[in-house]
């Protein structure tokens, strides 16, 4: 253990930042209960906001009412528009350019397809160019952008500058892609796991307190997963926290995963593995609904809703893949529930859209479960609704940690 002291600008900073961070979440207070919430006396945030003010990060907006005699209570807010950050959310093979404003409404999006095998410099200068490019189009103020926040799947060093393995966006291991994206933009970047990044996004945009922890689950083309602490996103020691997506599953005989192992659930729960499966399957004998559709629309466009339909419609073979699929997630899940008691499970991604899937796995959660462990598992009320807000969002929280100091 050790402990590290804090200077006088360390602490105009700490409590710059409490400001900001309450506002955020309650959405506006007085001077007097700003005071009473972050434990400062009245001259110190006096003096706080009247900063803030002057920086025109906060707004005074109506006075309020039933503050008894003396001085009106006026209300104080964030303003929104004072600054905007950029954002870059890159998947396999797509990546999300985006901006947002310090509430995370979206001032422009652009998703950019992504080629396989290109070198890792010329994929970020693309990447930098387009950034550039949609800037110099929206008409934004170089001043008033922050800087670049970026979102990646896979593992990233701790001090968030490189990316230690992308699982196949970039061919190079321990690419320096912060300070890359920097030097090309002129921008200071933050970066981070791009479903950590949803995560935060989750919870910048949900304002959720009270809860000890969450255990939030991504779906889409594998399975990720990240885990809140005290509304803080552990990362562990090596940066895999959560990594549930890589659980061995399967001893023998398992499929080759992304990881370079094999037998992981993302090779059997993940969309990719169910629909993978199921064409694996694909017979007038086996599945013989998803046969049908296969004849009318080809084989090479099935997509996971097809499976899930000809399930939902009694396709015994698809059926069988389906639950096969949802009972290893439910499995995972339930060692999370035993073993983290986490206040809520949040599901994120397309495949919770659909009714018949989400209804199976949480049946499937139910069962073996004893009421202690009882956790509230829900889909997230801003699924697939965060791509375009993450990454920047990365960058807005950057700025309110570090008390609006650019």
């Amino acid at each position: 253990m050790y402990h590290e002291g804090d200077n006088m600008m360390g602490v105009k900073r700490t409590n710059r930042s409490a400001v900001l961070s309450i506002l955020h979440q309650q959405g506006g207070l007085s001077r007097k209960r700003l005071a009473e919430s972050i434990r400062l006396t009245p001259a110190a945030i006096t003096k706080i906001v009247g900063e803030l003010l002057e920086e025109r990060l906060l707004l005074e907006g109506h006075t309020l009412t039933g503050g008894g005699a003396g001085r009106k209570e006026v209300l104080l807010q964030l303003n929104p528009r004072a600054y905007c950050a950029l954002g870059l959310f890159i998947n396999l093979r797509q990546a999300m350019i985006s901006a947002v404003w310090l509430d995370g409404t979206v001032i422009f999006s652009q998703e950019l397809e992504l080629e396989s095998g290109v070198p890792a410099n010329k994929l970020t200068e693309r990447l930098a160019a387009k950034l550039t490019e949609l800037i110099a189009l929206h008409s934004i103020p170089r001043q008033q952008i922050l800087g670049l926040g970026v979102a990646i799947r896979g593992i990233t060093s701790e001090d968030g500058m490189r990316v230690k393995n992308s699982f196949g966006v970039f061919e190079d291991e321990n690419y320096p892609l912060a300070q890359r994206l920097s030097k090309l933009t002129g921008f200071q970047v933050v970066m981070a796991n791009n479903v950590r990044a949803l995560f935060a996004a989750q919870m910048f945009m949900a304002r959720e307190k009270d809860l000890t922890s969450q255990f939030f689950l991504r779906c889409e083309y594998g399975i990720g997963a990240s885990l809140s602490i005290q509304d803080k996103i552990w990362c562990g020691s090596s940066q895999q926290c959560a990594e549930i997506g890589h659980i061995p599953v399967v001893r023998r005989g398992g499929k080759p995963c992304s990881c370079g192992k094999c037998g992981c659930l993302e090779t059997i729960a993940s969309p990719s593995a169910i629909l993978e499966d199921a064409l694996a399957a694909l017979s007038p004998e086996t599945t013989p609904i998803l046969w049908a559709v296969s004849l009318k629309k080809g084989r090479e466009k099935l997509a996971l809703e097809d499976v899930l339909e000809a399930a939902r419609n009694s396709d015994a073979g698809a059926a069988a893949i389906v639950d096969r699929a949802v009972e290893a997630l439910s499995s995972a899940l339930k060692a999370v529930i035993y073993i983290l008691d986490p206040g809520k499970i949040v599901l994120y991604g397309r495949m919770f859209e659909n009714s018949y899937y989400l209804a199976r796995l949480l049946s499937d959660l139910g069962e073996g479960v004893d009421a202690g462990h009882t956790v509230p598992v829900e889909k997230s009320q801003y699924n697939q609704l965060l791509e375009d807000k993450a990454a920047g969002l990365l960058m807005v929280e950057h700025f309110f940690a570090n008390g609006g100091m650019k």
